[in-house]
């Protein structure tokens, strides 16, 4: 069998395996079985299919069988196992197969018992080579290997609960479980993770809980059938401080959904613009005079307010920083050449001074470099980039650069630097830091296209059935819905704002953002059930009410919607952009009167602004008042015309039968936009039936086209 035939058997395997097919599953795996003519394999599979005929054979007669239900998820996981198996063997046998490529072969095969018994003697001495040499090897077998025996997990396990093994050998265990979870699940790799979950180093342990959250993310539909699983998690989830930790964990890895959007911003905007230093006025600002709906969030739901004026670039950066966004990814892109990121190992290595890879040492700790080491915003792995770049800087400019950075860490308060010792943020500092590693690793890595990137994922945790006991709680899913909310992620917030309505129906300000989140998303007719039923619990909100209106007014629903804008300007009167639409509403129905009324008024309080003038021309024209509207045109014409402009001038000149200047205007209108003749046809068709309704006879419009085309013709 090929190599893609194995990965398509494979994938239908799963597929079936996670919708509940057994029987087609079990025809899949003995399809694979066929290939590799393994017999321990097939008589695995004929003891599950054994079993399962059992179980449906009970079921038809109508038995009741209390362990039904448990019979039945240890038969959907061992299917899951045998396939695993199969699916490795198949591959192994296929000589073109990557799992001969560098990913499964294990250049330094280790016995995993006599390594861990040595590696703590070999952390202690003062040459770091040999105990580095020996974490890489166990590194690279235990993640290479691909099912674990009982006689290499039991010395692992001790490793991981030993409070003397050293801590980085841990965190390379860690590292190196993942990875192998992630090419295939092995539950005894799982259950390590699970040991090193409870340690006492909190590096350790993090670093083991985000990968335990990724391998249940990555197999979500198979590990709801381990019980053992679910009772490790309760065991975890005695610690005081694991709900905490695990909030940590999801807000984390949904701004590490934002990494790309944060480099381009600072490559793109934010550098540029703090190199320019150049402000922009409040004249220069686009207008509000939109025709599309307010999109701003409640400035009520808490302070944060946009603002996005020239003159706050300066604090952006930082502001960025302090949020916890990747704000260095884009710096250290091109630093990861060195051949220290060679190793894979060495991607997931916490930063330390000691490696053998730093060849200069001066001065290096007594400049406060540890005060760096502690920063939550350079993760491990930029460390070791910017310690390697210092290396091949000239001795002396390499003093100066150093000096630079020592004055920079001094301008740290105190408050901040006991605050990096708190424990929720080293907490904050280790899962930002490890998350960070694993990005670099994932985006970075010069085979990173040979890994599935875990970053693709949408990695919502807090939604998975194994983890939601965990995260469901009020508090948990408030925070992480205003982290989608404030990110843009609105289906994402959308989902939990309306669990949290299902525990509290009287909160209005549930029912407003979920509202916004349907808004943001097109759903109108959702976001306006969600307004009403906010209203209903706060009918002053003006922020609300205009949210109302627009969402009627977009629902080709005006009389609605001007009913909440004239409730709006009781609340707040003269505000121009409500003029507007109510007299957009008013021209919907056909009140050329009223509409007029709010537009003038909207003029008197902003004049010289062409939006209002092409409103009030254009509804002076619906009514009849010609004169009005030419006057209006003239004004909009002296400005900057759009093609709609020139296009409803000459609508008012023919109206008024001075023809040659229709023409003029409707030259005009053709020559404004790329579109050309197209494109003003296709406006000007729209325009028909009000042409037809101030009196035009429908058999002079093909006349007038035809004049305008010969008059093209002639201008070209």
């Amino acid at each position: 069998m090929r190599i893609k035939e194995i990965h398509t058997v494979y994938s239908g395997i799963t597929d079936a395996l996670d919708c509940g097919e057994l029987k087609t599953a079990f025809d899949l795996i003995q399809s694979l079985i066929s290939g590799v003519q393994d017999l321990s394999c097939q008589n695995r599979l004929n003891e599950l299919q054994d079993t399962y005929r059992y179980l449906l054979h009970y079921y038809a007669e109508g038995t009741r069988d209390p362990a039904r239900e448990q019979i039945y998820a240890s038969i959907r996981t061992g299917a899951y196992e045998l396939a695993d198996l199969v699916r490795h063997q198949a591959l192994s046998s296929n000589t073109r197969s990557d799992a001969r490529s560098w990913r499964f072969s294990i250049l330094h095969p280790i016995d995993m018992a006599d390594l861990v018994r040595r590696l703590p003697g070999l952390y202690e001495k003062e040459d770091p080579t040999p105990f580095e040499t020996s974490v890489e090897q166990l590194f690279e077998n235990v993640w290479k290997t691909v099912f674990l025996s009982g006689d290499e997990t039991t010395p692992l396990r001790k490793a991981l609960v030993n409070e003397l093994f050293p801590a980085p050998a841990k965190c390379q265990m860690v590292s190196a479980l993942l990875l192998g979870l992630q090419m295939s699940f092995d539950r005894e790799k799982l259950y390590l993770l699970f040991d090193a979950a409870a340690a006492e180093d909190l590096e350790v342990r993090i670093r083991a809980l985000i990968a335990v959250c990724l391998t249940l993310y990555r197999y979500r539909q198979r590990t709801m059938y381990y019980p053992g699983i679910r009772h490790r998690l309760d065991t975890l989830a005695e610690a005081p401080d694991f709900k905490r930790i695990m909030q940590t964990i999801i807000l984390r890895f949904i701004l590490s959904r934002e990494t790309e959007k944060v480099t381009h911003k600072i490559q793109e905007e934010i550098l540029p613009e703090m190199m320019k230093l150049k402000f922009t006025s409040q004249g220069e600002r686009f207008g509000i005079l939109s025709d599309s709906p307010g999109d701003e969030m409640n400035p009520e739901w808490n302070d944060f307010a946009g603002d996005d004026s020239m003159t706050k670039k300066l604090e952006e950066y930082a502001n960025l920083q302090e949020e916890g966004f990747d704000v260095l990814h884009s710096t250290f892109i091109h630093l990861k050449n060195f051949g220290f990121f060679s190793e894979i190992s060495n991607w997931f290595l916490p930063f330390t001074l000691r490696h053998s890879c730093f060849r200069i040492r001066e001065n290096i700790r007594s400049i406060g470099m540890e005060t760096l080491m502690q920063a939550s915003f350079v993760c491990n792995s930029d460390k070791y980039s910017l310690f390697l770049s210092l290396q091949g800087i000239p001795a002396t400019h390499r003093k100066r650069m150093m000096q630079q950075m020592d004055s920079q860490l001094k301008a740290m308060n105190e408050q901040q630097l006991q605050e990096l010792k708190s424990r929720q943020n080293r907490v904050e500092c280790i899962t930002s830091q490890y998350i960070q590693d694993l990005y670099r690793f994932y985006k970075l890595f010069p085979r990173h296209a040979e890994f599935e990137d875990i970053f693709n994922w949408a990695l919502d945790f807090h939604i998975l059935p194994v983890l939601e006991p965990y995260s469901s709680d009020t508090e948990t899913l408030l925070h992480i819905a205003e982290f989608y909310l404030r990110k843009g992620y609105y289906e994402d917030a959308q989902t939990l704002y309306d669990r949290l309505i299902e525990h509290d129906a009287q909160d209005e300000i549930l029912y407003q953002k979920a509202g916004y989140c349907r808004q943001m998303t097109g759903d109108w007719q959702g976001a306006l059930a969600a307004y009403l039923r906010a209203e209903l619990l706060n009918p002053d909100s003006r922020w609300l009410l205009r949210r109302l209106a627009d969402c009627y007014r977009l629902l080709k629903q005006p009389e609605e919607a001007l009913v909440f804008y004239r409730r709006y300007e009781q609340l707040s009167p003269d505000t121009v952009p409500v003029l507007i639409y109510m007299g957009h509403c008013c021209l919907e129905m056909k009140n050329y009167a009223d509409a007029l009324k709010y537009y003038f008024k909207a003029d008197y309080l902003e004049p010289e602004t062409p939006k209002i003038w092409r409103a009030i021309a254009w509804s002076s024209f619906l009514s009849g008042k010609y004169d009005q509207a030419r006057h209006y045109y003239r004004k909009i014409l002296a400005r900057q015309p759009q093609m709609q402009d020139f296009l409803n001038a000459g609508h008012t000149e023919w109206i008024l039968q001075h023809i040659q200047k229709a023409l003029t205007f409707y030259r005009s209108a053709v020559q404004a936009e790329d579109g050309g003749f197209d494109q003003f046809h296709a406006l000007f068709r729209q325009d028909i039936p009000d042409l037809v309704q101030a009196g035009i006879e429908p058999t002079e419009i093909p006349i007038l086209l035809d004049l305008l085309r010969y008059s093209l013709w002639h201008d070209q």
